[in-house]
């Protein structure tokens, strides 16, 4: 899979050849290793801010970049850690929709056939402004119309796919593709009614995991600790992720009665953006290539710290060549704790040798340059 450099050049190699599922693929693999549908934005961040704005005055921005957004980071993220994804959207027939179907098509190499440019209709955008470790966000679309605007009534068959879950709404094809023996991840957003209630998340009982975050977990099982959440989730999902910031995150195999906890990476985050879709798709990646329960959230929670370290969601996301890079880097460090690189020696038999030092400066998220003459 490939980013295109916006300054014109080569484009970009970010799985390095790796294939995290090669040793279990077979001639009768579905077409597809993952699915995803939902909205696809046009992503405006701005960076380097000392604080969020204030009413009445003009804030300057140390950096700004466009990418694509919305369900684009999960797809971006999955496609660069070697899985072929495919993504069911609505894009609109403005540049701004070009240059997210180019991005994700002919960058990024994610399946679009099942995804349709909507005439007369404007691509959504969100403006995202990072300060403090944290993000604050200002959107605008319309839905599109159908029947370009509505969910496929027939998913694809494949190894798995990713589902938003939205309180009081089911949505058919979640339903149909774990029929088809298709493995469903799940994240949440948070609840706008305020109500909290599992049993509005109809389609949780197709699910095989579900990774909230632990404000969202503790919320909906009305916890006080997000340990306790993921147990009381594992009652109602045969997998529950909680991810926990900065402390890492807690994961509890409701089939099994197996624990795992894995701390965070420290790292000096410039934009949080897509964190949250990295890190489910380093979970699912290690999931469906079979890997133990603490290896899947070391990993997720790797390229989740990889990603912040860069700003735009969906361009953030590492790849393997940027993950090579770091644990090259951090084996050279010399008050690196010996422990702590225990914890990620199984990437040594996963990796590619290392092409480029880190840290790797990766494409600008930039709707694009012109060529130079």
């Amino acid at each position: 899979m490939t980013t295109p450099d916006p300054i014109g050049g080569q484009p970009r190699r970010h799985s390095a050849g790796v294939d995290p599922l090669g040793t279990l693929r077979t001639p009768t693999d579905p077409e597809c290793d993952v699915f995803l549908t939902g909205t696809v934005f046009l992503d405006i961040i701005f960076t380097g801010l000392d604080s969020a704005p204030v009413r009445g005055t003009e804030t300057w921005a140390r950096g700004m970049g466009s990418s694509p957004g919305g369900v684009a980071n999960m797809a971006i993220a999955l496609a660069r850690l070697g899985l072929r994804t495919s993504l069911a959207a609505a894009f609109g027939d403005d540049h701004y929709g070009e240059y997210c179907w180019d991005a994700l098509e002919q960058g990024e190499g994610i399946d679009l056939s099942r995804s349709r440019t909507v005439p007369g209709w404007h691509s959504p955008v969100t403006v995202s402004m990072a300060y403090d470790n944290e993000r604050a966000m200002v959107s605008h679309g319309h839905e599109a119309p159908p029947p370009e605007g509505s969910l496929p009534a027939c998913p694809p068959r494949t190894r798995a796919a990713v589902a938003s879950l939205v309180p009081g709404r089911t949505e058919d094809w979640v339903a149909e593709a774990a029929r088809q023996s298709t493995r469903i991840f799940a994240d949440v957003g948070w609840d706008e009614t305020g109500r909290w209630d599992l049993g509005a998340l109809a389609d949780l009982e197709h699910c095989e995991a579900f990774l909230p975050n632990a404000e969202e977990a503790m919320r909906y099982t009305r916890t006080s600790c997000p340990r306790a959440a993921a147990r009381a989730l594992a009652d109602r999902v045969p997998l529950a992720v909680v991810t926990l910031g900065a402390d890492g995150a807690y994961a509890v195999d409701g089939a099994t009665g197996e624990t795992a906890e894995v701390p965070a990476i420290a790292v000096a985050a410039l934009d949080p953006t897509g964190a949250g879709d990295v890190f489910v798709a380093g979970f699912l990646t290690g999931t469906l290539a079979g890997w133990p329960l603490a290896d899947r959230l070391a990993f997720a929670g790797l390229t989740a710290a990889l990603s912040v370290q860069e700003f735009g969601g969906s361009l953030s996301a590492p790849g393997w060549v940027e993950v090579a890079a770091w644990w090259q880097y951090v084996q050279s460090c010399s008050d690196q704790d010996p422990a702590a690189l225990r914890r990620y020696g199984f990437l040594d038999a996963l990796l590619p040798a290392p092409t480029r030092p880190w840290p790797l400066r990766r494409a600008v998220p930039t709707i694009g340059f012109r060529r130079s003459a």
